[in-house]
Parts: structure tokens; C-alpha cells; sequence
């Protein structure tokens, strides 16, 4: 009989937690370079370039992989010959281990998790509560599968309750194009079957804890249903040619992982959920002999990948730039960006639009600024901000309009594509939309030279800030004639996919 004591629970999740927001699976860094190897497109190859080169940055500084460190999900089986000595439940635990790592002086962790969400939407400044899933199982110790999930490919899980003749693999391919790029790909794709609603969610969760196995799999064929299935899907998903950060390529997910339980004969439920580029989970036991010991990875395990900005890059002074010069950048040209760039995302753009209804004045003059999404972490050290990569884009899309006409606005950058209505606004302001990397945010923050505070303070990570950047890169993703990137990539990839099929098929 094992023995669990309550402070060997705690350090345990305390640990993995900071483990995984600066250490990438390692299997998932090696998926990433095969990737890398295979690519075709120029846009998508220099994407993951930029996340290889970010993740080996964020082992090497141990500070977090992406600046969105997640809502903490935290699968615990227990064994049933387990004691605990401890007063607090699992759950309590659990939560008492996330308020220590992320509230931890040497890597501060974003804390992005609001109570009544329905209403006020307060931060609770610990990231806590965690979801923990309990299970009961047979034996005499304890196993957790930790996770840091963040909120864009959150956002974008899908859930339908299919007819017992419906095809899954079809609903795959025509639901993940309409994800869009906010799950920040290339990543996994993780898919429960069965069970009830709510049972295909948490499968579709769990099934993202497992290693990267694709290509093994690949190689030894599939023996059940489920691995015929996720061959299927993992080779018709790619050749939907969406490719890393929507931009059009060869590889779009990594592995395709998948679970299922028994259901109604009259159901069958499929949840879908995304995984980033930004992975971030690992497994431990406990056996009563003390907290878990996690090996950190060799860095010479990392690729030695490298990104140079190509001659035609455009660089721009964000000081003195204007509308005539913006009318000049071209769909898919790389620019580096100097200068000062604003921040700010959904609540200082909720606020704003308050401010503007009431006609009260605005504390920061956006006219002909740029504006960068993102809640960045908190600084450490001589950093000037923390990990600072782009939030996802789209939600701020129903704010876009009153940005570009009532707030003069120039210019964003974010992550993953626009709406068509934003598009056009875009177009009839002759304004534009820049990309930065989603997944590379500790390279990115690196661009960032000072940071301050200008308005709303009192919403934390989203107050608005001003950055002074130097060479900070981004892609023009939607020009000022309306040109979209991730429109044009995706088509041009999928029939470039089709047309080597067929050369294939010839041969």
C-alpha cells in the first residue's frame, strides 16, 4: 500500500507545470523537424523555423514556450490500495500546486483564468482552478498526465452528435478548414468517439496526452479501427494543404490521436480538439517515495535549425511610416518591424468601444499606430516583457471596423486569419494586417527592447502597452487591396498537393 503525501502531491504538479512551459515533448520537437525537412512552402517552412528556434530558446532560458500559459487540465489515476496523507481533496491539491508554479519569482506564468464567466470575468491571478478528471484504477500508486492547454486552439475544439451512418473521416475534412489558423498549426488533432457528449470530450482531451507515433504507425499499418482511422484522417488533413499558421503547406497536423468508448446504438458523438504548436504536457507516477523527479531533456536533442529574413525584406519604422508607404506592401512579403507598436486585445478593446459610445476621450491616440495582439507574460530579470507571441486574431474582428475608422488605427498584428467583413473594412481603410508567428513567443519577445504601461492598467496582462521594437518579424497577411494570405496559401497548397498526387498516381 502506497502512501501519498500531501506536499510530494503539490511540488510534484508545482514542477511539471514549470517543466512543461519551457520544455516541448520531445517527440513533438522531432515531428516538428520532420516537418521542417518536407516543406515545400517558403511561408510555412519559415514558420516552423521560427517555433523550432523558439522552443530550443525557451529549454535553453526556461521561460514559457508561448505567452498564453494555459488553463491547466490534470488527468490523476488512483490506485485503489492508494492512502493519502493529506487534508485538502485531489482537486485542492491540484489547485494549490498551479497558484505555486505560476506565481513562481524565477518563470512567472500568465494568469489568464477568470471566475463567473458568464458575467464579470474576473481574473483569479493564480490560474487556478484547474480541470481534473479522477479515475479509479487498480494498483498501489498514483499516475498524472498534466497538461497546459492554451485558449486559441482551446477555442476551436468542434463537437457534433453524428448519425450511427455518418462518416467521421468527412467530418474531419470539412469542419478543420473551418478552424481556421487560431489552433496555431502545425499540431495534433486529438478526437473522442462514443460514450456520451461530454464522455467524447474528455477522450478527445486525454487522447492528446499520448506521444507522437504516426510514422510508426504508418510504418507497422493499422490493426483496429481506430489507427485505420487516424492514418486516414492524418493523410487527408494534410493534403487539405492549410499548412503551418494557415499559410498553405505540405504538413498541417503532426499526428491524429484518437479515443473511443462504447455508445448508444442510436449515437455516435466525435468531439474534436486541436492542439498547438505550442504542446506543453508530461506523465509522472508516485509511489509514496516522494515528489516526481522529471529529467530534463538534452538540448542537443533540439535541431539545429536556423531563419534568415530573405534580401526583399521590407524594414519599417513604425514612427514615421504612413498610409502611402503601407499601400506599397505586398500579400506574403516578410517586414521587420521598429519603432513604438501598441498592444491590447479583447478587454481593452471592449473597453475602447465603451469609451467611444460614451464619448468620453480615449487615453491613447491610435491614429495611424499599429496595434499588437497580445497579453504578454510578466517580465523577469532584464527582460523588457516576457514571452509576447500574437493572440488569435478573429476575436477581435467585431472591434476591427471601429478601430480603423472612429480610432484611426493603421495597422494590427496578431495571429491566424480575418473574417471576410474584416477584410474588406481592412480594404476600404486602406489599412493592412500583419502576422506574427503563433508559437514563437519567447523569440518574439526578444524584438522587444522596453515595454510600459500606458492605459488600463488594472486589467493586468491585457492593459494596454507600448513596445519599442527592433526587427520584430511579421508577414503581411492581408495587404491594403485586400489581398488575404490565408485565403490564397491554403487554395494554392491544396491544388499544388492534388497536382503532385496525380504526378504520383502517373508514375
Amino acid at each position: 500500500m502506497s502512501i501519498i503525501k500531501k506536499q510530494d502531491f503539490i511540488d510534484s504538479i508545482a514542477d511539471a507545470l514549470q517543466y512543461i512551459s519551457y520544455y516541448h515533448p520531445l517527440d513533438f520537437v522531432q515531428a516538428l523537424e520532420k516537418a521542417y525537412n518536407k516543406e515545400q512552402s517558403q511561408a510555412a517552412k519559415d514558420a516552423i523555423a521560427q517555433i523550432l528556434i523558439n522552443s530550443r530558446m525557451a529549454a535553453e532560458g526556461q521561460r514559457p514556450l508561448c505567452q498564453d500559459t494555459g488553463i491547466v487540465t490534470c488527468f490523476v489515476k488512483i490506485g485503489m490500495q492508494v492512502q493519502w496523507d493529506s487534508d485538502l481533496t485531489v482537486q485542492e491539491m491540484v489547485d494549490e500546486g498551479v497558484r505555486r508554479a505560476y506565481s513562481d519569482p524565477d518563470n512567472p506564468l500568465r494568469a489568464s483564468i477568470v471566475s463567473d464567466p458568464a458575467g464579470r470575468r474576473i481574473n483569479t491571478k493564480d490560474n487556478a482552478p484547474a480541470v481534473v478528471h479522477i479515475d479509479m484504477v487498480p494498483g498501489g500508486d498514483v499516475e498524472v498526465a498534466i497538461a497546459a492547454k492554451g485558449g486559441g486552439s482551446e477555442n476551436k475544439s468542434k463537437m457534433v452528435m453524428l448519425n450511427p451512418s455518418d462518416d467521421i473521416v468527412e467530418w474531419v475534412l470539412n469542419t478543420l478548414p473551418t478552424m481556421g489558423a487560431g489552433w496555431c498549426p502545425p499540431g495534433m488533432l486529438g478526437i473522442g468517439i462514443g460514450g456520451t457528449a461530454e464522455k467524447a470530450a474528455v477522450l478527445a482531451k486525454e487522447s492528446l496526452m499520448d506521444p507522437v507515433d504516426i510514422h510508426e504507425l504508418m510504418e507497422r499499418g493499422a490493426e483496429t479501427t481506430e489507427e485505420q482511422l487516424r492514418l486516414d484522417i492524418f493523410e487527408k488533413a494534410n493534403k487539405l494543404g492549410i499548412g503551418a499558421q494557415g499559410l498553405g503547406g505540405l504538413t498541417t497536423v503532426v499526428d491524429i490521436k484518437i479515443k473511443s468508448a462504447p455508445t448508444h446504438a442510436a449515437s455516435k458523438p466525435v468531439v474534436m480538439i486541436p492542439n498547438c504548436a505550442a504542446t506543453r504536457h508530461v506523465h509522472f507516477h508516485l509511489d509514496g517515495s516522494g515528489p516526481a523527479e522529471l529529467t530534463p531533456p538534452k538540448l542537443e536533442d533540439w535541431p539545429q535549425v536556423t531563419w534568415e529574413v530573405g534580401e526583399n525584406v521590407r524594414r519599417v519604422n513604425l514612427d514615421t511610416v504612413t498610409r502611402a508607404d503601407i499601400k506599397e506592401w505586398k500579400m506574403g512579403e516578410t517586414v521587420l518591424l521598429s519603432g513604438k507598436l501598441l498592444t491590447g486585445r479583447d478587454a481593452a478593446h471592449k473597453r475602447i468601444q465603451e469609451m467611444l459610445h460614451n464619448g468620453e476621450p480615449l487615453p491613447v491616440d491610435f491614429k495611424d499606430r499599429f496595434i499588437y495582439y497580445v497579453g504578454p507574460v510578466d517580465a523577469i530579470g532584464d527582460e523588457a516583457v516576457g514571452p509576447a507571441g500574437p493572440t488569435t486574431s478573429t476575436r477581435m474582428d467585431k472591434f476591427t471596423d471601429m478601430m480603423l475608422e472612429q480610432a484611426g488605427l493603421m495597422g494590427m498584428v496578431g495571429k491566424a486569419e480575418r473574417g471576410p467583413a474584416t477584410v474588406e473594412s481592412i480594404k476600404q481603410h486602406n489599412a493592412v494586417y500583419l502576422m506574427a508567428v503563433g508559437g514563437a513567443a519567447y523569440l518574439v519577445a526578444k524584438a522587444v527592447k522596453k515595454a510600459r504601461v500606458v492605459a488600463f492598467e488594472d486589467l493586468g496582462m491585457e492593459a494596454i502597452y507600448e513596445f519599442d521594437v527592433e526587427d520584430m518579424p511579421v508577414t503581411v497577411a492581408v495587404d491594403s487591396e485586400g489581398n488575404n494570405a490565408h485565403v490564397s496559401g491554403p487554395a494554392i497548397w491544396k491544388a499544388n498537393i492534388a497536382e503532385l498526387d496525380a504526378r504520383l498516381r502517373e508514375v
